[in-house]
């Protein structure tokens, strides 16, 4: 998958971008929202593992580019005609610029495009920032899970489940 607009492209992870995806992984910053605030310390070796097995037709991991610098990564997974996906923006200097938005929107219309029927993801309730984008976009919430997991650091986390269907979709693209 390559989907451009102006200077954004989304674009399938590959061998090349695999330390940069284990320095993003690893920054506990980064991944604090996704309940790893000490990091994943995964290495190249394995996420190109990872990235091997992928497949427009079940999982896909996406790097995104602005002005042909990474910035962050987007994926996708399929099962029947849902496609659940997610975005980290992990360069901190690009976030709360509207890139978000816009770069959701560009991978929904693609989904939605292959005839994929629902769109899934979900965030930590603290996430207050991704929840304002995600139902600008057009996303219900479906679900919150109260006190549901525990971070690495022991701490009870809460997540809510966002849905959005093609006649609800708001694109920012």
């Amino acid at each position: 998958m390559i989907i451009r607009r102006n200077d954004l492209v989304i674009r399938d992870a590959g061998k090349a971008d695999c330390d940069q995806l284990a320095a993003w992984w690893s920054d506990g910053k980064v991944m604090a929202h996704a309940g790893f605030p000490l990091g994943l310390h995964t290495t190249p070796d394995e996420i190109e593992a990872k990235i091997s097995q992928d497949s427009d037709e079940t999982r896909r991991r996406l790097i995104i580019e602005y002005q042909g610098k990474r910035i962050g990564e987007m994926s996708y997974s399929i099962e029947d005609q849902t496609a659940e996906i997610g975005i980290k923006i992990c360069d901190s200097s690009y976030q709360e610029k509207g890139l978000g938005r816009v770069l959701l929107s560009m991978l929904i219309r693609e989904l939605f495009s292959r005839g994929y029927s629902t769109i899934k993801l979900d965030t930590n309730m603290s996430n207050v920032r991704a929840q304002h984008v995600y139902e600008k976009l057009g996303f219900h919430q479906v679900q919150v899970h109260e006190n549901s997991w525990k971070n690495q650091l022991g701490e009870l986390q809460s997540s809510v489940d966002y849905e959005l269907t093609p006649e609800a979709f708001i694109d920012f693209s």
